[in-house]
């Protein structure tokens, strides 16, 4: 009886230890707005694969796709409420509630992604991220995946200059919208599912989405003869991972810290991912039927300009815009002798 009791205490304390440790274990659903795609299938899965492997698998992070836990366009409001405790998600889809988001996704400022990486983990970018997405959404948010410099069209019509913009039928959305507006364009915002009819039929001349990978499976190319460069407009960016609050509060320091470190190596993982794929997709347009269009400067510099008027108006009524467009342009000036030193990324020397 002594022995079939140490046994029974023998088996009693592994069945508490194997409890105790699928207790330990965190099962978490990740909501996103992407429906398929490389932000999908790549980017999503990447951050919650690395958290998988940085925990030891205490944390188990299941990646949804849009509309699967709530709106596609409400990420945000699926992560407060709980639904979701984490997400991967575009910050500039919660413009509408604060124009600061368009700083922090990527607008037409002129940073690179590399210049974004750099301002956003030595800049101070990164704390100013989270303490805005905490104090005016109640979530925890940091980047976790890097965008790249988007094609500035899919035209219809030949855009080169200024005058060649003024009154063009272009989809757009977020902070961009109101400074094409500005410059003479008639804007429409659309469903990226709808571009494409829209372009077949002539309901729009011209639509912006997304880098060469990304606009490679819309088929834009198919019915759009011109493609016109660089994309001014969206020249970097960065997704977010966002967590609910009380959810990171349940966390110790180290899991906290661990997230992080997970979202900085995607982003380092996606900026070599997405930029590798870029050049395939690219040259697929280069020796395709398309006709390739570059925008006259002096187009360039009136963007530039308009966005630096638009970026002043905002911050002189919205604290937190101020704040991070003063991080950013600081940065910017701390980046002007770059080019003196470095080599320009992608020209071939002799």
């Amino acid at each position: 009886m002594n022995k079939i009791s140490k046994l029974a205490l023998v088996v009693g304390l592994n069945a508490g230890l194997v409890m105790t440790a699928g207790a330990a274990e965190m099962n978490w659903r990740m909501a996103t707005p992407w429906s398929g795609g490389p932000w999908l299938e790549r980017d999503a899965q990447m951050f919650a694969d690395r958290v998988s492997e940085l925990s030891n698998g205490e944390i188990a992070i299941e990646v949804y796709p849009g509309g699967t836990l709530g709106s596609a366009l409400r990420v945000t409001n699926t992560v407060k409420s709980g639904v979701a405790q984490i997400s991967h998600n575009y910050i500039n889809y919660d413009y509408g509630t604060d124009p600061t988001t368009a700083l922090l996704a990527g607008h037409s400022s002129g940073l690179t992604p590399e210049e974004f990486m750099l301002w956003m983990y030595e800049g101070g970018g990164v704390e100013l991220y989270e303490e805005y997405r905490r104090d005016v959404f109640d979530v925890v948010a940091f980047p976790c995946a890097i965008l790249g410099t988007e094609i500035f069209l899919h035209s219809n019509k030949p855009v080169r200059t200024l005058e060649d913009f003024q009154g063009l039928r272009l989809r757009t959305s977020g902070a961009w919208a109101e400074i094409a507006s500005r410059l003479g364009a008639s804007t429409v915002v659309m469903a990226g599912s709808d571009i494409y009819s829209s372009l077949e039929r002539g309901v729009i001349d011209a639509a912006e989405w997304g880098s060469p990978e990304m606009n490679r499976p819309t088929g834009f190319q198919e019915v759009a003869q011109y493609v016109v460069i660089p994309g001014v407009h969206q020249s970097g960016g960065f997704l977010e991972c966002q967590v609910n609050s009380n959810t990171w509060e349940s966390l110790s320091e180290q899991q906290q810290q661990m997230l992080r470190l997970a979202g900085k190596m995607s982003v380092f993982e996606t900026w070599l991912a997405s930029s590798f794929a870029d050049l395939d997709a690219y040259q697929e347009l280069v020796d395709g039927p398309n006709e390739i269009i570059e925008l006259d400067q002096s187009f360039i510099d009136a963007i530039y300009a308009e966005t630096e008027l638009w970026e002043d108006e905002y911050a002189a009524a919205n604290e937190w815009f101020a704040r991070v467009l003063e991080s950013q342009r600081d940065f910017k000036n701390d980046m002007n002798n770059w080019s003196q030193y470095r080599l320009p990324i992608g020209v071939m020397g002799r």
